[in-house]
C-alpha cells in the first residue's frame, strides 16, 4: 500500500506503507543511530513526533521483549529508507511491522530519508502529516494546517500511579516526566530503593516518602509546558540532593532561574560528543531532545556549566554552586556502545551520602519524643 508524508513547507514524499493504516500528524525529526531502533520506538521522549531514521536499513534484527524503554511506543509515525520485514536474529520475537500494527502506528518506507534529513537540517524541524489514504497534496495540507501542536506530552507519558522497585540502600524518588526504564535499571543495579511518582506529584507528597535523593527523569516536549514541575523542583532544591536527566536537566535550569530555547533540529542519536569541562575528557553520548538551556541565561544564577556539546557548544551539564544538585542534557542510562556515562549515577549516590553525613536528619522516633515532651 502507498503512503505519503507531507511537510508543512509543502515537500511531499511518497513511499510504501508498513505498520498500521490511517493518518497522523506530528513534528518530523530524525535520529542518526545505526542501531537501537527499538529503544527509539519505545522512548517516551518521542511522544507526538514522526521519527525518521537516517540509517538506511531498519528492522533487520527485529524486536524483542527485553529492550523496550517503556511499556509501549509513543511515537506518532516512523519513517525509514528500507524496512526489513523478515528479521534475522536469535533474540527477535517479532518484526517492526507487527509492533507498529499492534499499537496503531503508521510507517513509511522507500523514500529518500537523506533528502528529508537535509531539509530538516536546513529548514529546521517541521510538522508533517503521514497517511495511507489516497489524498491530494492540497487536501493533506489543509488537514495538517487544521491541527495544532500537542503540549500535553508529559502528562500522556508519565505514570498515573506511584510504584516502587525495592532496594536496601538509598531511597530515590524518581519523578516521571516520561522516564525511560534504563534510569530505574541503573538505580536498582546500585541497590537503591526506587519510588517512581507521577509528574504532578507535589513537594509535600514527595517529602512524605522520606527520600534520600530525587531523580528528575527525561521526557518529551517543551519544558515550559510543565511550569508546575519547575515550582516543585524549586521548592525541593537544597532540601534533597537532585540529579536531572534530559527534560529533568531543563526543568532544573528553569527552577534555578535560567531559560531554555528550541534548537533548530535538535540532538537525536547515539554519537554526540560531550566535553567534561573539569577534566577535558570527551564522552560519546546518547541524546534525544529538541530544547536546550540558553548559555547567556546562566549569568546571574547559581548554576555552573559542567559539560558542553563538542559539535555546537550548547550546554550539556550543569551543577548548583550552593546546593547538592546537578544535571545533564544527555542520557547516562543509555549505552551507545560505551558505558562510560553511567558513572554519573555513582556520582549522584556519593553526593547523597555526603549530604547525609553533613546534614544528618532527625529520626522519626526523636521527633515523636520531642513532640511528646513539648506537649507536657
Amino acid at each position: 500500500m502507498q503512503a505519503k508524508l507531507l511537510l508543512e513547507d509543502g515537500t511531499l514524499f511518497t513511499g510504501r506503507s508498513f505498520g498500521a493504516e490511517g493518518e497522523t500528524t506530528g513534528e518530523v525529526v530524525f535520529n542518526t543511530g545505526i542501531t537501537g531502533y527499538q529503544e527509539v520506538l519505545s522512548d517516551p521522549s518521542y511522544c507526538g513526533q514522526i521519527v525518521t531514521m537516517t540509517y538506511p536499513l531498519i528492522g533487520n534484527y527485529g524486536i524483542n521483549r527485553d529492550d523496550f524503554e517503556s511499556v509501549r511506543p509513543y511515537i506518532n509515525g516512523f519513517v525509514v529508507r528500507r524496512h526489513e520485514p523478515a528479521p534475522s536474529n536469535w533474540r527477535a520475537q517479532y518484526s517492526i511491522d507487527e509492533l507498529l500494527r499492534e499499537h496503531g502506528i503508521i510507517g513509511i518506507s522507500d523514500i529518500d530519508t537523506r533528502m528529508l534529513t537535509r531539509r530538516i537540517r536546513h529548514q529546521g524541524t517541521m510538522r508533517g502529516i503521514l497517511t495511507t489514504a489516497a489524498l491530494a497534496p492540497e487536501e493533506l495540507m489543509e488537514r495538517l494546517q487544521a491541527t495544532t501542536p500537542t503540549v500535553d506530552q508529559v502528562s500522556r507519558t508519565s505514570t498515573q500511579h506511584m510504584y516502587s522497585s525495592p532496594g536496601e540502600k538509598e531511597r530515590i524518588v524518581l519523578i516521571d516526566y516520561g522516564a525511560k526504564s534504563g534510569i530505574v535499571r541503573e538505580l536498582t543495579q546500585r541497590g537503591c530503593d526506587v519510588v517512581v511518582v507521577p509528574q504532578d506529584t507535589t513537594a509535600d507528597e514527595i517529602r512524605r516518602l522520606h527520600p534520600d535523593g530525587i531523580q528528575l527523569s527525561n521526557g518529551p516536549g517543551d519544558p515550559k509546558d510543565v511550569p508546575a514541575a519547575t515550582k516543585v523542583i524549586e521548592e525541593l532544591l537544597g532540601e534533597y540532593p537532585i540529579f536531572g536527566i534530559c527534560l529533568g536537566h531543563q526543568l532544573f535550569a528553569l527552577a534555578c532561574g535560567a531559560d531554555t530555547e528550541k534548537l533548530k533540529f535538535g540532538h537525536r542519536g547515539g554519537n554526540h560528543p560531550v566535553k567534561d569541562l573539569s577534566t577535558g575528557r570527551c564522552y560519546i553520548t546518547s541524546q534525544n531532545h529538541g530544547y536546550t538551556v540558553k548559555e547567556q541565561s546562566i549569568q546571574g544564577t547559581e548554576l555552573e556549566v559542567t559539560h558542553i556539546n563538542n559539535n555546537d557548544k550548547t550546554i550539556e551539564g550543569l551543577k548548583h554552586s550552593k546546593y547538592p544538585a546537578f544535571s545533564v542534557q544527555y542520557h547516562p542510562e543509555a549505552a551507545p556502545g560505551p558505558f562510560d556515562n553511567s558513572y554519573l549515577f555513582d556520582q549522584f549516590l556519593a553526593m547523597i551520602r555526603e549530604h547525609k553525613q553533613n546534614q544528618p536528619q532527625t529520626t522519626r522516633q526523636a521527633e515523636m519524643f520531642a513532640a511528646l515532651k513539648g506537649a507536657r
